[in-house]
């Protein structure tokens, strides 16, 4: 088989030109050819390259008298030329090259499913490569089938290549920045202890992971170390391992159980500190809140701008109290670097005058270069547009080698095209990758960037102030893209309004409770950094644990809100036409609470007249009765509702209504009333009776006496009554 590959290299394909009869039957490919292992990144020209794979039989026949041997190399004219070649899964007889003469290895059969590793050694001389440029390089596998026996194309493999014949570089002046994110997802809940030291509790232990040697934030910051990048970070990250550094509490299912991690938190701390203290540290708001579902579905939700003002002016003072470094918050990064005037609005409302696109958002197809990446948009606004292909190199599955081989010839050869573009042009290149890049993909971008600085002559790296005060290019596009532009698959993955309504009523709930607080910082740092945790970027794609964290925030503030409360009283009695009313408010919360008014009002105003509100304060862990006199007008029924407010008259916690029977006067009472009313009566009624008989004897005197005599003159006279022992006669 070897010998029809060698004959074919006796008629190469040239551009335009009729390909060898041999090379046919390559409409179907049932072989992958991967490229593992590419040495020189950048040859000289008497060097000799290395190509090492894997070759894998994808078909459901064996694979007979197969070999493999290296392309030609074929010139790539642009970036564009660069991406389609990549972007190719068929052969092609006019774009993938010549078969190269003399260099190619046996394979043999493989068997469905299986897979054969190749080894070539292929001179510089023998590639056909002309001018400076880039070049493709490919692998093909030539054999038989089961079912078409007959010699033909049945895989490729394709790579790049940046080939500098002259030895002379561009002469422009080119320069790269590189943002290295330390960005996870939300690991800390609202939810601390009740001691005084107030313990954090961790949603899971997956952040001790990620912080141990191996993990991947780990993994993150020992690359980052070694190499010229701009650090991106999220201070909640920040604050979530340092919390980790003393005693803290993990989730194991719905059990709390205590972390051991202090050893790894203060470590990786360390490791930090020591990685960014001589470079750029930019901080992003507290959180890493989600610019575009805050711009499309948040922003009209009064209080949902604020919270990011106030993860903005916290991550500033996170990253400075845990790394010893003053960080920029002049930058804002939306998701994937997209962008429309709503996102441009709400980045820059908390200062930031410069947000992060990408080149798929901000498009310039219609100029033959790349551009630099600062553009001004209006409003003293700066956008920095990174490189959209560069940027999504690392984004496959980094733990396969042929991938990673091929990324980092990616990203070499694309440096050098642009550098190539416009020599007497300078210019300045973004790269942003993806927020959470896996371990295996760090290390890819750790390779690749490390091959720039040994390989890539044609640029220099500088960091993210540099990139943003670079001379615009005036050709470049300024114009953001509409709303309507805003990718439709970014858009599924936002936070809905009802979220940040929640966030809202959260707020509110937090800024009512607080006032009554002798020490409110117990209670507004970790709820107030929950409220804006729930903002972040990382729910994409997880919108149920979104909704679960959003309401386990709100659950435990209603709880702590809770332990300040009215006792429930039982249906009461008041005697008389006067009383007292006990109300008792017990506080549970560890500690004191003020600045509380305790009112009693009555469903029957007229029937039960209750007294003037009472002033509340109670210490942590105990409760305070107070008493309100009551004036009872009427008997009956009626309803009485205990309520807390706070000085700014808002009502505080869930009312307490209870029952009160009113007996003003009791029916003994009513009794002993009626009998001495009568009485009286009775008295007044004889005194009466009496006083009329004696009126009417002193007129009949008066008659039966003679003119002018007084009463003293008959004194002796009889005057009706008879004599002692004697009876008037009766009427009869």
């Amino acid at each position: 088989m070897l010998a029809t590959v060698l004959l074919n290299g006796l008629f190469p394909a040239t551009a335009g030109a009729a390909a060898p009869t041999p090379e046919v039957g390559t409409e179907s490919l049932t072989a992958t050819v991967s490229i593992t292992e590419q040495t020189p990144m950048v040859p000289e020209a008497d060097d000799t390259v290395s190509l090492r794979g894997t070759v894998t039989n994808e078909g459901a026949t064996a694979i007979l008298d197969s070999s493999v041997a290296a392309r030609q190399g074929v010139p790539l004219e642009s970036r564009n030329a660069i991406d389609q070649a990549m972007a190719r899964t068929e052969f092609s007889r006019e774009s993938d090259g010549a078969i190269v003469l003399s260099h190619g290895q046996d394979i043999g059969r493989i068997e469905p499913g299986m897979s054969r590793t190749f080894s070539l050694e292929v001179p510089v001389s023998a590639l056909a490569l002309g001018a400076d440029g880039v070049y493709q390089l490919g692998v093909t596998l030539t054999g038989q089938t089961e079912d078409r026996q007959w010699d033909q194309i049945l895989g490729i493999g394709r790579s790049v290549l940046p080939w500098q014949n002259s030895g002379e570089l561009p002469e422009t002046d080119t320069k790269l920045t590189v943002l290295w994110p330390l960005v996870s997802r939300i690991h800390l809940t609202a939810q601390t202890g009740a001691d005084e030291e107030q313990t954090p509790a961790f949603r899971d232990g997956s952040l001790l992971d990620e912080i141990s040697p191996g993990g991947r934030l780990h993994q993150m910051v020992t690359l980052g170390a070694e190499l010229p990048v701009t650090w991106v970070i999220d201070a909640d990250l920040l604050a979530a391992v340092d919390a980790m550094v003393e005693e803290y509490q993990v989730y194991e299912g719905d059990e709390l159980v205590s972390g051991d991690g202090q050893e790894e938190a203060r470590a990786w701390l360390s490791a930090l500190r020591e990685a960014v203290r001589d470079d750029e540290v930019v901080a992003l708001p507290f959180g890493d809140p989600d610019l575009a579902s805050l711009a499309h579905q948040g922003r009209e939700v009064q209080g949902a701008l604020r919270q990011l003002a106030v993860a903005t002016e916290t991550a500033a003072v996170t990253v400075d109290t845990v790394l010893n470094v003053q960080p920029t918050t002049d930058y804002a990064w939306p998701v994937e670097g997209a962008i429309d005037p709503s996102i441009v609005a709400v980045a820059t409302s908390a200062g930031a005058h410069h947000v992060i696109a990408r080149s798929d958002s901000l498009r310039d197809d219609s100029l033959p270069h790349t551009p630099s990446a600062a553009r001004p948009i209006g409003d003293g606004n700066t956008a920095l547009v990174a490189d959209d292909v560069m940027s999504t190199l690392f984004t496959a599955d980094m733990s396969r080698t042929s991938n990673v081989t091929l990324a980092r010839q990616q990203l070499l050869a694309g440096t050098f095209s642009i550098a190539q573009q416009e020599t007497d042009t300078s210019r300045s290149l973004l790269i942003a990758p993806q927020r959470m890049p896996t371990s295996a993909q760090a290390q890819a971008m750790s390779d690749a960037l490390h091959a720039l600085q040994e390989h890539a002559d044609w640029i220099t790296f500088a960091d993210l102030d540099s990139a943003a005060s670079a001379q615009p290019d005036p050709e470049a596009n300024q114009r953001v893209p509409s709303e309507e532009e805003y990718p439709s698959r970014l858009r599924q993955q936002e936070l809905p309004t009802s979220a940040f309504q929640t966030m809202r009523e959260t707020q509110r709930t937090l800024d009512d409770f607080k006032v009554i607080l002798t020490s409110p910082d117990r209670v507004e740092p970790p709820f107030g950094n929950a409220i804006r945790r729930e903002m972040s970027t990382s729910w994409r794609g997880h919108e149920s644990e979104a909704a679960e964290y959003r309401f386990a925030v709100q659950n435990g503030l209603e709880d702590l809100t809770g332990r300040v409360r009215i006792i429930q009283k039982s249906p009461i009695t008041l005697s008389g036409r006067s009383a007292t009313i006990p109300v008792t408010v017990e506080n549970n919360l560890v500690q004191d609470v003020k600045g509380l008014e305790l009112r009693l009002t009555s469903s029957r105003r007229l029937g039960l007249e209750v007294g003037e509100t009472q002033e509340i304060a109670v210490g942590g862990g105990h409760s305070q009765t107070v008493k309100f006199s009551t004036t009872a007008r009427a008997n009956g029924r009626t309803f009485l509702e205990a309520q807390l407010f706070t000085s700014d008259n808002k009502a505080f916690g869930q009312p307490m209504g209870f029952q009160a029977k009113v007996t003003s006067i009791t029916p003994r009472v009513l009794m002993v009333i009626a009998g001495g009313l009568l009485l009286v009566v009775l008295a007044g009624i004889r005194m009466y009776t009496q006083r009329k008989r004696a009126a009417r004897e002193r007129d009949a005197s008066d008659d039966d006496a003679p003119v002018g005599e007084s009463e003293a003159d008959t004194s002796g006279v009889n005057t009706g009554t008879p004599p002692r022992g004697e009876r008037l006669d009766s009427d009869e």
